[in-house]
């Protein structure tokens, strides 16, 4: 006897369907699984042999063949578990299978029957709400991750007797009505604040300008100096994630496992700060099967990279692509997958090896070629893509010991959504979001110069031999300058403050 249900996985951050088939036949008792399954599904035989027999039914002592089409397409992890269970118990005629076509079933199942949690569920339940016919039944400690998607009939279970039964009365019922909570409920909250940071005054109108235009910012600065602390506290001045960016950052938080079940919403914006030593694949994405990288997972939010010029030369330049397109491919022999990289670079280094250069005390101790070796690590091509270069410099006396900064995140965070307010009204009919995406088009249209800024360009360009890259982002830097200081044109003064900002390029003359 055939019997026939539908499943789903998940191949990259969205979720196809598929079809999971059971045929008990007569022959050498066994299992087989087909249909390019990984290494969790092919043990899948001896966790669903364990639970069907635990939760007191009979396992049949034939041939077993579980068919997962398409046959294809890769299918991975244990989410099947459920699904060929309950195919296993309907085609043996345990359970009836006249309903089993109306549900999406996911699940794992642990030895006694209990249905665990699983990875990718949001992506799950927002591929079954565009069925609109079809309900989804899956682990109860998933459920509120998948209230996410809404106006979906949800059927959660806790054991595969739950499911059984569920099935054989034909008593449908709405898990999601039992729920006493929303995940409207979950609220975003910072533990830190730029209040907390003494001094760099500098740096702070720099962090400022960066959140309003989304550009991207890179620190120098000795050791100690306070890049770290200034960095980790970007998020508190960033706009609030609305509901559609915090389901984008939450799908690729479910499909990696990283999302709590007790908060299934990813309200704050991310903030990942990999170590310089990680690895190609798991800086940029990558592996078999696939997987999002840091870049990815800092999606909608901020990658903050400490010790720039210690990261590998190749996982840097793979970074220049990601920065200008928002998004990742990654291509394999069989398929391609796309990830979002919609994120915000701030990166630190120390101006020299030792750390000290131009330090007030402490004397550099590094040779000509020792630097220029160090700032060879970081080419043109990626520094043209970081539009400000601050220099963040060590406290003196007085700011150490002053008591606390006048300068708190909530000030700087209601300039920082003025100016996108701006920006939201300036191309509401472009599509565009941010400054630092306009096109060449968009340059000529918002950026009008005076011939008072074109002069002082063109000595920029003459003195710092800007490439046209590096001159475009001034012109982007200038625009939010402008924008959050309520200006609607750009005067000199902001195209003399985004000069500033390129210490590098000054620098090199």
């Amino acid at each position: 006897m055939i019997s026939r249900l539908r499943s789903m996985s998940v191949f990259g951050v969205d979720a196809f369907e598929v079809e999971v088939e059971v045929d008990i036949s007569g022959g050498i008792p066994g299992v087989t699984i087909v249909g390019l399954p990984d290494k969790a599904i092919s043990e899948a035989r001896e966790r669903v042999r364990s639970a069907i027999r635990n939760a007191g039914f009979d396992f049949p002592s034939r041939r077993i063949t579980v068919n997962l089409a398409p046959a294809h397409i890769r299918k991975e992890g244990p989410s099947f578990d459920l699904s060929i269970a309950l195919g296993i118990l309907a085609a043996s005629g345990q359970i009836g299978s006249d309903t089993l076509r109306d549900f999406i079933i996911v699940g794992e199942l642990s030895l006694d029957g209990r249905v665990r949690q699983i990875n990718g569920v949001l992506s799950m339940a927002l591929e079954v709400r565009k069925m609109k016919t079809a309900c989804l039944m899956l682990p109860r400690l998933n459920l509120r991750e998948a209230l996410l998607a809404r106006d979906l009939k949800i059927f959660p279970v806790n054991t595969l007797v739950d499911a059984v039964d569920l099935l054989n009365s034909r008593r449908f019922y709405d898990g999601s009505q039992n729920l006493p909570g929303t995940v409207e409920s979950i609220k975003e909250s910072h533990e830190m604040d730029f209040s907390e940071v003494k001094g760099q005054s500098v740096a702070k109108r720099a962090f400022q300008i960066a959140a309003a235009g989304h550009h991207n910012m890179l620190m120098i600065g000795p050791p100690g100096s306070g890049k770290t602390m200034l960095a980790r506290r970007i998020s508190t001045i960033l706009p609030s994630m609305t509901f559609e960016e915090s389901l984008e950052v939450t799908k690729l938080y479910s499909v990696q496992g990283l999302l709590p079940s007790e908060k299934p919403l990813v309200v704050e914006r991310p903030f990942r700060a990999p170590h310089h030593s990680a690895s190609y694949a798991g800086l940029v994405g990558g592996g078999s099967p696939p997987r999002p990288g840091e870049i990815s997972l800092a999606h909608h939010g901020v990658l903050f990279l400490d010790e720039l010029p210690e990261f590998r030369h190749n996982v840097l330049e793979m970074l220049r692509q990601p920065m200008e397109d928002r998004k990742i491919v990654i291509s394999r022999s069989h398929a391609a997958v796309s990830y979002p990289t919609s994120f915000m670079l701030v990166a630190a280094m120390n101006p020299c090896p030792c750390g000290y250069y131009g330090d007030s005390r402490k004397a550099c101790e590094c040779s000509y070629l020792q630097m220029k070796r160090y700032m060879a690590r970081l080419s043109g091509p990626l520094l043209d893509r970081i539009d400000i270069h601050v220099e963040v410099p060590r406290l003196n006396d007085d700011e150490l010991l002053q008591s606390s900064s006048s300068c708190d995140s909530q000030t700087m965070k209601d300039r920082v959504e003025k100016a996108r307010e701006i920006q939201k009204e300036r191309y509401h009919s472009s599509g565009l979001k941010w400054n630092v995406h306009m096109t060449t088009k968009d340059l000529s249209r918002h950026c009008v110069l005076s011939r008072e800024c074109l002069d002082l360009l063109r000595q920029a360009l003459e003195k710092m031999h800007l490439s046209s890259r590096a001159y475009t982002r001034i012109l982007k830097l200038a625009r939010t300058i402008a924008d959050i200081d309520g200006r609607s044109r750009i005067e000199a003064a902001d195209i003399a403050e985004a000069l500033q900002y390129r210490n590098l390029d000054r620098e090199s003359l």
